[in-house]
C-alpha cells in the first residue's frame, strides 16, 4: 500500500509539473532583432514569419505566431489570439485581449524580454531600444497612417506609430508610459530614423494557439 500511495503521488507531481510546464510556455516576447531594414517588415507575412523563426531557434515550436502590428485594414488586437500570453521566464503578461490593454497587463522592463529570455535595452541604457513598432492606438487599433505603408517602408516617408516596452518616456504621461502607442517615428521609417528616437525596430510577438 506504502508503495502504491508513493507510485501515486510521483505521478500526480509529474503530471503537476508538466501542465505547469505547458501553461508557462513563452507565448509572447519582444523580438530581439528586427528586419534590418527599419520598418520593412516584408509586411504582416513577414513579421509573421520573423516570430516564427526567432521563437523555433528559441526552441519553442509547435505555436503559431503572429506581429502585434495593426496596418491599414488590420487592428493589431484582431491578430494575437485570446491569450493568456506569458514571457520566456513563465510570467504571466496578460489574461486576455481586454487585461492586455488595460492596466491589467503586466508589461514592464523586466518582463517584456526577448525570445532568449534576455532584457531588451530601455530609456537609460545604451543603446536605448525601447521604441517599439505597433502602428496601433492604446486600445490596440489601427493608426492607418502611422504603419509605415503597411511595414512596407524603409526609406524618409512615411512614419510608424511605436510603444514603450519599459512603460518610460521624457514625462509621465499616460502616452509615455504606454507599451503600445507612445509616439510615432520621426525621419520616416529607415533604420537610422527608428533608432534616432530610441528604436531599433522591434516589435511584439504572440502565439495565437
Amino acid at each position: 500500500m506504502r508503495r502504491l500511495l508513493l507510485v501515486i503521488a510521483a505521478a500526480s507531481l509529474a503530471a503537476i509539473g508538466v501542465a505547469s510546464s505547458q501553461d508557462a510556455t513563452m507565448s509572447f516576447f519582444v523580438t530581439s532583432v528586427g528586419s534590418g531594414k527599419g520598418a520593412d517588415l516584408g509586411g504582416l507575412a513577414g513579421a509573421d514569419a520573423h516570430c516564427a523563426s526567432l521563437a523555433e531557434a528559441a526552441g519553442v515550436t509547435g505555436k503559431t505566431w503572429h506581429a502585434y502590428l495593426s496596418t491599414s485594414d488590420t487592428d493589431a488586437r484582431d491578430r494575437i489570439g485570446t491569450g493568456p500570453w506569458f514571457n520566456a521566464k513563465g510570467v504571466k503578461i496578460a489574461d486576455d485581449v481586454a487585461s492586455l490593454h488595460s492596466d491589467a497587463n503586466a508589461i514592464t522592463k523586466q518582463t517584456a524580454l526577448n525570445e532568449k529570455g534576455e532584457v531588451v535595452n530601455g530609456r537609460g541604457d545604451k543603446p536605448n531600444r525601447h521604441d517599439v513598432l505597433t502602428g496601433s492606438k492604446p486600445d490596440g487599433t489601427k493608426i492607418a497612417d502611422q504603419t509605415c505603408g503597411d511595414w512596407t517602408l524603409s526609406g524618409a516617408e512615411g512614419a510608424a506609430m511605436t510603444g514603450h516596452h519599459d512603460r518610460t518616456g521624457l514625462d509621465d504621461s499616460a502616452a509615455a508610459k504606454s507599451w503600445n502607442s507612445s509616439h510615432a517615428s520621426r525621419g520616416g521609417c529607415s533604420q537610422e530614423a527608428l533608432r534616432s528616437t530610441g528604436g531599433d525596430g522591434l516589435f511584439y510577438c504572440f502565439a495565437v494557439n
